[in-house]
């Protein structure tokens, strides 16, 4: 694991030093077929990552947001999403970051965090301790919604009720942060993080960090996540509130 942990960190930095310079700058910005932005930072990272990943794990599958599916030749896929949080980094804003998950049999057991601007980055590893900048972070205790700290990207990707029933059974409802979000869960900052129809490069490397943190993550009917799980999330930093958030997202 320490070998897989050293590569990954190598990723990250390889993908900060190429995004750093285009943040704040001008540059050419593409529509992809499903509508969503993408820069030409984030096809120049993919590109670094997948040639560094074939000089040091050849066999190893490749699942990434921009270049597609690389089959594996043993039982690792690397998943790579160069800037989650597109529109935020386009916007200038630094609430994205570059993701990272090596996964086993379908199964995440590493994922990275990177946000380069900030120089922030997330490490979580099946069996040790999520850390933020190398130091080891923890969950917040929280068992009641009513206390909460809850997170989503975007309301139009949840349904109006499901919006209206969170925010009012909540103490607090923030949008927007993408993958940041988690990060600041697995920090303690937020409780819990919930998100609809992402792709497999957009959740991957999280259950690792949430996690490694303390708090627990799984589908909306409370299953692991997977390489092929549907992309309805939940993340929560405590474990008492994974039944109550469950049974609103399942009434949406």
């Amino acid at each position: 694991m320490q070998d897989f942990i050293e590569l990954a960190n190598h990723l990250a930095d390889e993908a900060g030093g190429i995004i750093s310079p285009y943040f704040r700058s001008s540059f050419d910005i593409e529509t992809k077929d499903d509508t969503s932005p993408v820069t030409m930072a984030d096809k120049a990272v993919e590109k670094r990552l997948r040639e560094i990943i074939a000089q040091h794990r050849p066999d190893d599958g490749i699942i990434g947001e921009e270049y597609g599916i690389q089959e594996s030749k043993n039982q690792y896929d690397w998943v790579l999403d160069p800037i989650d949080g597109t529109k935020s980094f386009i916007a200038g804003r630094p609430f994205f970051g570059t993701l990272i998950a090596l996964c086993e049999n379908g199964v995440p057991i590493l994922g990275v965090i990177d946000q380069p601007i900030l120089k922030e980055r997330w490490v979580g590893a099946t069996g040790l301790p999520t850390t933020y900048n190398e130091t080891p972070v923890q969950t917040r205790t929280c068992t009641t919604l009513s206390s909460a700290r809850l997170a989503s990207t975007d309301p139009h990707y949840l349904k109006y009720n499901l919006s209206e029933n969170l925010r009012s059974a909540s103490d607090i409802m923030i949008w927007g942060g993408d993958c940041y979000s988690f990060g600041l869960l697995a920090n303690g900052n937020l409780d819990a993080v919930i998100e609809a129809q992402t792709q497999t490069y957009d959740y991957a490397a999280l259950p690792p960090i949430i996690e490694g943190a303390g708090g627990h993550m799984c589908d909306w009917n409370g299953n692991p996540l997977t390489i092929e799980s549907d992309g309805n999330l939940l993340a929560v930093g405590d474990i008492a509130l994974k039944d109550t958030m469950l049974e609103i997202l399942l009434k949406a």
